[in-house]
């Protein structure tokens, strides 16, 4: 009986084992990113991701600079009343608020109210055209102004496994999906890098891509290149699963052996 019991729990351990060796192996190989490309040759892609700048819609904020020789001048040109809150990760992956970024807001007839210039319609323009027929109503009031614009909420989101997740506000549209993945600190090591999902809100429809970080495709993808509001998840793998259910296990192997060695005393009575 006790020889029965001793060689049921080294079976049960040796099982428990094994499964836990072979979750591993599963869970590691597609650790590295691009691992079509070769380490001993160099390797260059004839077709990348082509980057097209966002077109200005509705609710963005811009931050616009005027500048004058007069700098007293310049002052009045840029005061602005919208104010776009941005966040920033705090620890152990929490959010923290940061001061809010000041910008212009584009209203429901894509335009932008600027003092002293006046009403300038930019609605569908991207940022380099919308400057230039900005410095062009500017020239009317002002001699040879510079004029600079960007966005001040251009927002893109990043969940699930990676090392920061959190809504990041960038200074610049030119944001690929590696950027915002290193900004969130990389996927960690229960992340799926083979399957990670990206969602983009396209003229109020949703659309869904997935992209994997295996494989040079990515720099392909006609998603590679983020949007505004795009939002990132990276799904856990099979090993996050393992590593979430190995307190549970151990909780069960306990009490199974409590019970095993309760049922042999009672069996001796």
């Amino acid at each position: 009986m006790r020889r029965s019991f001793k060689n049921g729990r080294i079976r049960n351990s040796a099982i428990l084992f094994l499964a836990l060796l072979f979750t591993s192996c599963a869970s590691t190989k597609n650790v590295p990113y691009f691992q079509d490309i070769t380490s001993s040759e160099k390797s260059v892609l004839a077709n990348t991701a082509v980057f097209t700048e966002p077109a200005i819609q509705p609710d963005d904020i811009l931050s616009i600079s005027i500048f004058t020789i007069d700098p007293a001048t310049s002052m009045v040109v840029n005061q602005v009343g919208t104010q776009a809150l941005s966040t920033i990760p705090g620890p152990a992956g929490g959010i923290v608020a940061t001061p809010p970024a000041s910008g212009f807001l584009v209203d429901k007839n894509g335009e932008i109210d600027l003092s002293i210039v006046g009403k300038v319609k930019i609605g569908g323009l991207t940022t380099f055209q919308a400057r230039d027929l900005i410095k062009e109503k500017a020239a009317i009031v002002y001699k040879d102004p510079n004029v600079q614009v960007r966005y001040a909420n251009f927002k893109v989101t990043v969940l699930g496994e990676v090392g920061r997740p959190a809504s990041y506000v960038l200074p610049n549209e030119r944001v690929s999906v590696l950027d915002a993945l290193g900004l969130a600190g990389d996927l960690t090591i229960f992340g799926r890098r083979e399957n990670v999902l990206l969602i983009r809100d396209n003229n109020g429809k949703k659309e869904f891509a997935r992209l994997n970080l295996n494989s040079s495709e990515l720099f392909n993808s006609p998603f590679y290149y983020l949007k505004q509001n795009d939002v990132i998840y990276v799904e856990p793998n099979k090993g996050k699963a393992a590593s979430l259910n190995q307190a549970r296990t151990q909780t069960y192997a306990i009490i199974g052996t409590a019970l095993s060695v309760l049922i042999v005393l009672f069996s001796r009575l």
